[in-house]
């Protein structure tokens, strides 16, 4: 019987490899104002649009959008397909994905509950393009006319969202860390969370009292603290220690609003929120976030409020982000106003007046853009 080396014994072979995809991705937005979809009602069965080229994975594509249906069974839809551009011959593999996203009455409504945007959306699919194949694949009946037009404002465009991945071939690959050998050990994510958005409900070991709008917030300093540098110093610097427990009073915030502020000092995430308040309450966040200099919260306030840019809101968050040196909020709403016609329906808005009062600057620019 053959002897084994001691080192090498009840030591099994470990190692690993991965098959992996070669794949580009991409996407391709063709914008279409509601002027245009309305008139797509009175075009002809089969009646095409194409978008400007666009190129991933090395191979050029375009959409293709019927806006009366591409054929006699899909009238009343709009019909949507990706084309391989060029190069026909030579074969091409690709998963793609179509989504419809509109705005109406000041909201960017959607499907999609994560997003909070109204889309319409197909699924991920694969296709083989070109070579003994057809070139273009896509949904005849990919929305009705009729849906759409519930959805869309006359006055501000839609986008069509063409999502792509392009495959070209597999390989494998060695990982350079051995396989760990299955265990049923299950641990649990993080609940950090959790705990402390408990010890804000419970009130328990409180040490601050606040009073805003006349309601009262309990909280712990230590807490807020560490969060904040701004509540460090007001409660810590500032407070003398007879004074610990003493009220703090907040004359400038709803109440409503510094709840929400409270819940993600505790937690780091943002409460449920009702759909109509969004985006007056992400405003108020803002404005305390960048009080008390937490700009985790005021970046993704600035992120949110980019989804609320309107004919109606757009002179509000611009002078909101002029005010706050919020610079990615403020290129959304100039990128917004660079359009012709968005520009003046700003201008005419009773919020632009304020706009002119509070940001000369901002308004200066604006009125050179009308101009010209």
């Amino acid at each position: 019987m053959p002897s084994w080396p001691v080192s090498a014994r009840g030591k099994p072979s470990r190692s690993a490899s991965a098959i992996v995809v070669d794949s580009a991705r991409g996407y391709h937005d063709l914008r279409i104002d509601g002027a245009t979809f309305a008139a797509g009602e009175h075009a002809p069965v089969g009646h095409l649009l194409k978008s400007s080229p666009f190129t991933v994975g090395g191979r050029c594509w375009h959409i293709k959008y019927y806006p009366n249906g591409d054929n006699a069974e899909s009238a009343g839809h709009v019909s949507v397909f990706l084309a391989l551009d060029e190069d026909v011959d030579r074969e091409a593999t690709a998963l793609f994905r179509f989504t419809l996203v509109a705005e109406k009455r000041g909201h960017v409504l959607s499907f999609l509950k994560k997003n909070k945007k109204k889309v319409a959306s197909s699924t991920m699919v694969g296709r083989s393009f070109g070579g003994n194949t057809r070139s273009d694949w896509g949904y005849s009946t990919f929305a009705k006319r009729d849906d759409m037009s519930k959805l869309v404002d006359p006055f501000i465009c839609f986008r069509i969202r063409c999502q792509l991945v392009v495959l070209n071939g597999y390989h494998t690959e060695e990982k350079g860390a051995p396989m760990n050998p299955p265990t049923s050990i299950v641990v649990p994510p993080p609940d950090l969370h959790r705990h402390l958005g408990e010890l804000l409900s419970t009130k328990n070991h409180a040490g601050v009292v606040f009073d805003v709008g006349g309601e009262t917030f309990s909280a712990h300093r230590l807490v807020l603290a560490a969060r904040s540098p701004v509540l460090e110093a007001e409660l810590f610097s500032e407070m003398e220690e007879s004074d610990a427990a003493a009220v703090v009073r907040i004359d400038d915030m709803e109440p409503r609003a510094f709840q929400a502020f409270l819940t993600f000092v505790y937690t780091d995430s943002l409460p449920e929120m009702k759909r109509e308040e969004e985006d007056a309450m992400y405003q108020h966040l803002l404005v305390a976030a960048d009080r008390y200099g937490m700009e985790r919260l005021k970046l993704l306030c600035e992120e949110n409020l980019c989804n609320y840019i309107t004919v109606h809101t757009a002179a509000t968050i611009l002078t909101l982000a002029e005010q706050h040196n919020c610079g990615g909020l403020k290129k959304a709403c100039l990128d917004f106003v660079s359009d012709p016609a968005n520009l003046k329906a700003v201008v005419a808005s009773d919020a632009f007046e304020h706009l002119s009062k509070s940001c000369p600057s901002v308004n200066n620019k604006l009125i050179l853009m009308l101009a010209s």
